[in-house]
């Protein structure tokens, strides 16, 4: 029964927070960039999120009919899913985990790369050129960046010598893995920017090249799947660097160890947002060779150094 309650705690927590962070979002970029943001709608704005929520469920759920209509209605069902899905294997807390896997880390990148088949099937089943393009330019950057995700997360699992990651949290009592795999936690970052196609990484998008790319025939409620996907994603990718790098739950004894997971990932969802409000938007070409031809070989030195310092401790 307790497990259930932490399942329904969970998923209560996730969606309200994706909510939530459309209005953290909008005035965190409003106060960055001197303007005031939502103010209106409630105090200091904050009932914008319900106005944009019956928004959504009240807009026409209009489906193309030149579009492939079982893979259009399917598409955005994808992303949510496999976003929760990997969310499973988190721990926020000593013992509040859903499912504590002891091939976490692999389950968390495979269900993270799912996400990939929603922006190309969404692309592909509008039967719209720009939606194509945005489909193709996001399986693309996401392929590419989860090869050199997954593989800067493994100086963690070397040091550590386990997939837990619930060892991998517990191992980071003495010193956070931030420290010791500083080049780790910096790729793995800006993968997880890349895959979760935030700005300056949201070719995919791109307004002002493909309207709105994968999504651009998208409305109401499907379109607002896709909104959610991506605010649980770059709650997803917070919450992993915190328990990768940051040391999950530990923190000073004053607060709970759920308290400081919040605060830490929280922080980075922050960093998230200054992203957008501060950085351009590299060209697709750019981004592309610098995953390939930089972050690559950087990812395999950083594996290289690491098996040898370890080696070399073991003498």
């Amino acid at each position: 029964m307790q497990h259930v309650w932490i399942v329904l705690g969970v998923l209560f927590v996730l969606l309200n927070v994706a909510a939530g962070l459309i209005w953290v979002e909008r005035r965190m970029l409003a106060m960055w960039q001197d303007r005031l943001g939502p103010n209106r709608a409630g105090p200091l704005g904050l009932l914008i999120v319900l106005a944009d929520t019956l928004k959504l469920f009240f807009k026409e759920d209009w489906i193309p009919s030149f579009a492939d209509k079982k893979i259009f209605v399917i598409a955005p069902a994808i992303v949510v899913a496999s976003v929760l899905m990997s969310f499973v294997v988190i721990p926020f807390a000593p013992g509040i985990v859903v499912a504590d896997l002891n091939i976490g880390v692999l389950f968390f990148l495979a269900m993270s790369s799912l996400g990939v088949y929603s922006i190309v099937l969404g692309g592909w089943a509008s039967n719209n050129k720009y939606s194509l393009l945005g489909a193709m330019r996001g399986a693309s950057q996401m392929i590419a960046y989860e090869v050199f995700m997954g593989l800067s997360l493994m100086g963690v699992v070397m040091m550590t010598g386990s997939f837990r990651l619930t060892d991998i949290v517990e191992a980071q009592r003495s010193v956070w893995f931030c420290f010791t795999q500083p080049l780790g936690l910096i790729l793995f970052f800006i993968a997880g920017i890349a895959e979760t196609h935030r700005l300056p990484f949201d070719i995919p998008e791109s307004e002002s090249e493909l309207i709105a790319g994968f999504h651009s025939e998208y409305s109401g409620m499907k379109f607002g799947m896709f909104f959610i996907g991506e605010y649980l994603g770059v709650t997803l990718i917070s919450a992993m660097t915190v328990t990768m790098f940051f040391g999950g739950w530990m923190g000073p004894e004053f607060l709970p160890g759920w308290a400081w997971f919040f605060i830490k990932t929280f922080a980075f969802i922050l960093f998230f947002i200054l992203l957008r409000a501060s950085l351009p938007r590299p060209r697709y070409d750019q981004l592309m060779e610098s995953g390939w031809k930089v972050l690559l070989p950087l990812v395999l030195v950083n594996i290289l150094v690491t098996g040898a310092v370890l080696l070399y401790l073991k003498g």
